[in-house]
């Protein structure tokens, strides 16, 4: 019998390795590489050809009806040449005196795309009213935002081409577009790395990022619009309680696409704070880690005339521990350090191998100093085993 509880005890012992070591493969995961923003800057885009005149059905003087298309033909050309010189800054760079890439010899930026003559910074007011967040994932989070986007200016707004940094398939309605107003619905996929280091008590931040592509800091200024800046009536995450929003605006350079690339872009970002529900988190992570602690101690109360009993109190809790510890490793994206349930985890292990310390010990000594190796165990164990849990719980 003692030989069947020895084999059961080495089965417990690579049980909690084997614990351990998906801890230990887990965290070996490096942090994913940052996303590659984006190249911004560039000329902005000709307008659509213009349509040629039709040509008319009159044949009273084909050659006087020919040149007047040619006139029409000309005249568009010259207009969208205009249109184009309008809108494209590298039109008064000059080539620098290393050749290559043109700069702007007046103003305070060098860049070819910086627009030294557009005669000021225009300010423009940036609001958003978020209407709703769905399909929000921990893996990897990204989520699906629906909101509106209002844009005022004290001046008219140069030619805007507002991207998302951190967005994909972003679609966009156009409710009005004035000079000095400008009024958008977009909805779209984005992308905000979640910070699991307090899970599952944590807190993630949900960031929409709006700048402008083509004009840079010489043209226009985004400041947030606080008063217009808010959640829609009756909004909510679900699972998640919404815990802080924020709008604040930076600049944001690019030094490294080209030489003389000193201009800066305007950023605007918009974050929800979103927190778990803690009765939530406390229910499906720390309650069920304690009962298996709590229950492999009962076998603490079993002698040293079972031991096969003794040790198949801790087996099924160590079985029942890393089969929990994998079902919320799955929940979860790699990261390179240890979640707050990660260390919880830690401590289950720890007390399980406290436990099972306890009943090497009755292998270890003679039969009649069993008794006192029992005393002891029910003695050290079960106050030592709640030491190790109120570290794990509060680290």
């Amino acid at each position: 019998m003692k030989k069947r509880a020895l084999v059961q005890v080495l089965c417990l012992a690579f049980a909690v390795v084997l614990g351990l070591f998906m801890i230990a493969t887990r965290t070996s995961a490096q942090q994913p590489a940052k996303r590659g923003e984006g190249a911004k800057g560039g000329a902005a885009g000709a307008p659509s050809d213009a349509g040629a005149a039709a040509s008319s059905d009159k044949k009273d003087d084909p050659k006087k009806d020919a040149k007047k298309d040619d006139k029409d033909k000309d005249d568009a050309k010259d207009a969208k040449k205009d249109d184009k010189d309008k809108d494209d800054q590298t039109v008064t760079a000059v080539v620098g005196p290393d050749g290559g890439v043109p700069i702007h010899a007046d103003g305070p930026f060098r860049s070819p795309f910086a627009n030294p003559t557009f005669g000021g910074v225009a300010t423009i007011r940036v609001g958003l009213v978020l209407n709703d967040i769905t399909q929000y994932s921990i893996q990897n989070g990204s989520f699906v935002a629906d909101f509106y986007l209002s844009l005022t200016s004290d001046r008219p707004m140069p030619d805007m081409d507002l991207i998302f940094p951190n967005g994909n398939s972003v679609n966009k309605e156009v409710i009005t577009d004035k000079p000095t107003f400008k009024f958008y619905r977009y909805n779209g996929t984005f992308l905000s790395p979640p910070n699991l280091r307090r899970y599952p008590f944590d807190e993630q931040e949900l960031g929409i990022e709006i700048e402008e592509n083509t004009e840079g800091i010489d043209e226009i200024r985004l400041v947030p619009d606080q008063k217009h800046t808010r959640l829609e009536n009756g909004f909510e995450v679900t699972g998640w309680d919404v815990a802080s929003l924020e709008a604040r605006v930076g600049v944001h350079d690019y030094p490294d696409r080209f030489d003389n690339d000193d201009l800066y872009y305007s950023r605007y970002v918009f974050k929800l704070g979103i927190s778990r529900y803690g009765t939530s988190a406390m229910f499906t992570v720390f309650v069920p880690a304690i009962v298996i602690v709590l229950i492999s101690l009962m076998g603490m109360w079993v002698g040293p005339d079972h031991m096969e009993v003794r040790s198949n109190a801790g087996a099924p809790m160590l079985a029942g521990a890393v089969l929990f510890h994998f079902a919320l490793m799955q929940q979860l994206p790699a990261v390179s350090y240890l979640t707050r349930a990660d260390k919880l985890m830690m401590g289950v292990y720890l007390s399980l191998f406290v436990c099972m310390l306890s009943t090497w010990a009755f292998f270890l000594v003679d039969e009649e100093k069993q008794g006192r190796v029992f005393t002891l165990g029910r003695a050290i164990v079960p106050p030592l085993t709640a030491v190790i849990m109120v570290i794990a719980c509060t680290a």
